[in-house]
């Protein structure tokens, strides 16, 4: 999950990730979207690769990225879940009234 968060953590990858909800990219179309370099890019594609976020695939000299929603929708889950009440979780102590 942290991995996922890293990756979540930069607008430039938050951007990405969204330009990819409406269907997969190029390398290309994507980096178009972006005033930053080539291998700027190559390194956020990487992370969000590294997170499992997106799928890339190779279509003759592109390279096609696809979102994988199932891995954000599992990473927030757990993250919201991590902060819901558990019986693995101590009891509040009490005040005690004197």
């Amino acid at each position: 999950m942290n991995k996922v968060f890293k990756a979540l953590s930069d607008p430039t990858r938050r951007q990405v990730l969204q330009l990819l909800r409406q269907g997969p990219l190029s390398a290309g179309e994507l980096s178009d979207q972006f005033n930053v370099s080539k291998p700027t890019m190559s390194a956020h594609f990487t992370v969000l690769k590294e997170a499992d976020l997106v799928h890339a695939e190779k279509a003759g000299k592109s390279v096609l990225y696809h979102l994988k929603l199932s891995v954000l929708e599992e990473a927030l889950l757990g993250f919201v879940h991590s902060f819901s009440p558990s019986a693995d979780a101590p009891e509040p102590k009490k005040e005690i009234a004197r």
